[in-house]
C-alpha cells in the first residue's frame, strides 16, 4: 500500500473541504484520513495506488473548495498503518 501526504493551504476551515476531501477519497477508493493542522492550513494522508491517488491530486487541485487557495503540496511518504477507511480527524 502506498502512503502519500498533502498538505493545502488557504481557507479550508469548516466542514465543506473536509468532507469534499474524504467524498473524494471514498469515490476514487483511497483510504487516510484529512485534519486541520494550523490556521487556513490542512493535511491529507492518502492511501491506495499511484494512479488513483494522481487522480485524487488534480480533482484537489482543480475542484476542491478552497477560498484564497495559496499553496498544494503533495509527496509519497513511508507510512507503517494502513488505513481500513477515509475519516475525517478534528
Amino acid at each position: 500500500m502506498l502512503s502519500y501526504t498533502c498538505v493545502v493551504e488557504g481557507k479550508v476551515t469548516g466542514g465543506n473541504f473536509q468532507s469534499w476531501v474524504q467524498s473524494m477519497a471514498q469515490q476514487l477508493g483511497l483510504t487516510g484520513w484529512v485534519r486541520n493542522i494550523a490556521d487556513q492550513k490542512a493535511e491529507i494522508l492518502i492511501q491506495g495506488n499511484a494512479e488513483k491517488f494522481a487522480a485524487f491530486r488534480e480533482h484537489l487541485k482543480t475542484e476542491a473548495p478552497i477560498v484564497d487557495k495559496k499553496s498544494i503540496t503533495c509527496g509519497s511518504l513511508d507510512h507503517d498503518k494502513t488505513y481500513d477507511v477515509f475519516e475525517i480527524r478534528g
